[in-house]
C-alpha cells in the first residue's frame, strides 16, 4: 500500500497539489490521468520520493519495495543489458556484485567464506539463481532478442533502451510499481505483452499513459487530476469518462431544479412580503431560499484542440503506386521489394516492430531518401503533407511560431495563420514564442497546424501521438476519422489504429510486406497473425531453454 496524506506541493507560490489524500492498495492498477501540466509525472515523482512535498507525507507499508520506470535512456550505457535489468532489485544486484568480488579474491580468508555463506543464503531467499532467467523472460517478452541480453547498453538503439528500462522496473516482482508513459516507443506487440503482464500482476501499479486502449485494458481504477485535486474512480478510463460526464450532467440538472425553485420562491416573496395575511409564509420562504445552495461546477482544466484536415482538391482514382522498393541501411535490408497500390479511400496503418522500416518507407515516399531498387509514383491529383518522427531540424531556428507557420501558408495573411494556431491552442502571446523553445507536445501541435494549412489530400504521419496529451490524441483521432483523403500512418495507440485504419500493412523483420484490407483488431485475430505469434513464442521458449 502507498498513500498520500494531506499532500501539498508548491512551485513558487502556485500550488500544483493541495491537501491531496489518496490510497493505492494491493491488487489494483490505477490509471493517473489529467491534462498536460496537471502534474501527473510530478505526482509520480512525489510518490517515489524523487520530490519532497511542501506539506503532508507519503506513507508506504513497511518492508515493501517500490520500483520506478526511469526516463534517462543513457544512464546505464556503461553496463551490460542483463545487469541493468537485475538492478531493478537493488539489493539482489548488490549481493551478486559482492559475491563476485569475494570469489575473485586470490587470498580468500575465513572471514570471506563466512560472508560468502551469508550472501549465498540471502541470494537463494531472493530467488537469485533464477534472476537471469527471469530477466531474460522480461526482455524476450518486450522484444529484446536473446543475442542482445549481454550486450552493452550503449550498443542498443533508443527503442531498445526504453524496453530494457521497462524490464528493469518490472524485474523482481516489486510491491509497488510506478510507470510513467510505459508504452512510449514500444511496438504494438510489446504493448500487448505489457498489457497481459500488468493484468496478471498481483501488487500495486500506478501508471500514467496517453494510450486509451492500454488504460482501458489494464486499469481497475482511475485517479483524475484536475485543479490540484485527485478524484478516485473505480473502473477504467472509459468508465471514468462516462462517470465524470454523468456527474456533471446530474449536477447541472440539480442546479436547474434549484434555480427553478429559487425563482418560484423569489416571485412569492416579491408578491406577498407586504401582504399581512401572507407575511408568515413569505418569511418562511425567505428562510427556505437562504438554505438553497447551487453546486459549484468547475469547468475541467482539459482543453481540446480543433483538428480538421480539409483538402483543397478532391483526390482522383490514381493515388500511389509502389513497385519493388528495396532499401538497405547500415547493412540491414529494412525494405525488401515492397509493392502496393493505394486507392482514394485507403487509410493505411503501418504496423510491426521494425520502426526503422516504416520511417524509411515514409521518407522515400516524401523524397527525402532514395531507394536502392524499385520505384513509386504519386497520382497527378495528389498533394502530400508529412509528419516526421524526428522534427529536430524543423524547429532549429529563431522564428516565432507565427512566422514559422507563415512560411508554409498559401495565404499571406497573419490573421489567417493565427486562426490555425488558435485551433491548436496557441492563443494570444503564444504566437510570439520561439519555436526552438517549445515543448514536445507544442512542436507536435505546430506540425499538425502545418499539415492543416497545407490543404493536402494525402497525409503521411510517423508516430504523431508521441508527446501529445489524451485530449490532443482524441482530437487528432477524430480529425483523421473524418478526413476525406488518403492516410498512411504509423502509431502505437491501439484505439487510434483500430478506429482510423481500414487497411493494415505490416513490414516484417525481413523487410517484406503483409497487406490486408481489414481493421486492426480483425488483423490481430487473423490466422496469419496467430501463426506468427506462435512462432515468436516458440522461439522465445527455445531461447529461454
Amino acid at each position: 500500500m502507498i498513500q498520500a496524506c494531506n499532500v501539498t506541493y508548491r512551485v513558487g507560490k502556485k500550488a500544483l497539489f493541495e491537501d491531496v489524500n489518496i490510497k493505492f492498495t494491493e491488487g489494483n492498477c490505477y490509471g493517473l490521468i489529467g491534462a498536460n501540466g496537471a502534474g501527473k509525472s510530478t505526482f509520480l515523482k512525489i510518490l517515489s520520493g524523487a520530490l519532497e512535498t511542501t506539506n503532508g507525507e507519503i506513507v508506504i507499508t513497511p518492508g515493501q519495495r517500490l520500483s520506478v520506470l526511469e526516463q534517462d535512456h543513457f544512464k546505464y550505457d556503461s553496463y551490460p543489458v542483463m545487469d541493468v535489468v537485475i538492478m531493478g532489485n537493488a539489493r539482489l544486484y548488490e549481493i551478486m556484485k559482492e559475491k563476485e568480488a569475494i570469489y575473485a579474491k586470490e587470498d580468500f580468508t575465513d572471514e570471506d567464506g563466512i560472508r560468502a555463506s551469508e550472501l549465498e543464503g540471502e541470494f537463494a531467499e531472493m530467488d537469485g539463481w533464477d534472476a537471469e532467467t527471469n530477466a531474460a523472460m522480461l526482455l524476450n517478452g518486450l522484444g529484446i532478442e536473446s543475442d542482445l541480453h549481454y550486450s552493452m547498453m550503449s550498443d542498443l538503439n533508443g527503442s531498445q533502451k526504453v524496453k530494457v528500462l521497462l524490464a528493469k522496473a518490472l524485474f523482481g516482482n516489486p510491491d509497488i510499481l510506478l510507470l510513467d508513459e510505459p508504452t512510449n516507443h514500444l511496438d504494438l506487440d510489446a504493448i500487448a505483452w505489457l498489457e497481459e503482464f500488468l493484468i496478471d500482476f498481483e501488487n500495486t501499479v500506478i501508471v500514467v499513459s496517453h494510450d486509451r486502449y492500454f488504460l482501458n485494458k489494464v486499469c481497475t481504477h482511475t485517479a483524475d487530476i484536475d485543479y490540484g485535486k485527485i478524484q478516485l474512480y473505480a473502473g477504467n478510463y472509459d468508465f471514468w469518462y462516462e462517470s465524470s460526464q454523468l456527474l456533471v450532467k446530474q449536477m447541472k440538472e440539480a442546479n436547474k431544479k434549484k434555480e427553478e425553485k429559487i425563482k418560484e420562491l423569489q416571485e412569492f416573496i416579491s408578491r406577498f412580503s407586504a401582504n399581512a395575511s401572507k407575511s408568515k409564509q413569505a418569511t418562511s420562504r425567505k428562510r427556505a431560499l437562504e438554505k438553497i445552495e447551487l453546486d459549484d461546477i468547475k469547468p475541467s482544466s482539459r482543453k481540446y484542440p480543433y483538428i480538421d484536415f480539409r483538402p483543397d482538391r478532391e483526390i482522383g482514382n490514381e493515388v500511389l503506386t509502389v513497385e519493388n522498393l528495396t532499401k538497405t541501411i547500415n547493412g540491414e535490408k529494412v525494405l525488401d521489394h515492397i509493392s502496393f497500390i493505394l486507392g482514394h479511400d485507403d487509410k493505411v496503418a503501418f504496423v510491426g516492430g521494425n520502426e526503422l522500416a516504416k520511417t524509411t518507407l515514409f521518407k522515400i515516399l516524401m523524397g527525402e531518401l532514395e531507394p536502392d531498387e524499385g520505384s513509386f509514383k504519386w497520382g497527378v491529383t495528389t498533394s502530400q503533407a508529412y509528419f516526421p518522427k524526428d522534427s529536430t531540424d524543423e524547429f532549429n531556428n529563431d522564428l516565432t511560431i507565427a512566422d514559422w507557420l507563415m512560411g508554409y501558408s498559401p495565404v499571406d495573411d497573419i490573421t489567417y495563420v493565427r486562426g490555425f494556431l488558435g485551433r491548436m491552442l496557441f492563443a494570444g502571446e503564444d504566437g510570439v514564442k520561439k519555436v526552438k523553445v517549445l515543448s514536445g507536445g507544442e512542436k507536435v501541435r505546430c506540425l499538425l497546424s502545418k499539415m492543416m494549412i497545407s490543404g493536402a489530400n494525402c497525409l503521411i504521419l510517423d508516430e504523431p501521438t508521441n508527446h501529445l496529451d489524451m485530449e490532443s490524441i482524441t482530437a487528432l483521432n477524430n480529425g483523421l476519422i473524418k478526413f476525406p483523403g488518403v492516410e498512411l500512418f504509423a502509431c502505437h495507440d491501439h484505439q487510434f489504429v483500430q478506429t482510423t485504419a481500414n487497411r493494415i500493412m505490416e513490414i516484417l523483420p525481413n523487410g517484406t510486406l503483409v497487406d490486408k484490407i481489414t481493421t486492426y483488431d480483425e488483423y490481430l485475430a487473423s490466422d496469419e497473425m496467430a501463426r506468427k505469434r506462435t512462432v515468436y513464442t516458440a522461439n522465445a521458449e527455445e531461447d529461454e531453454a
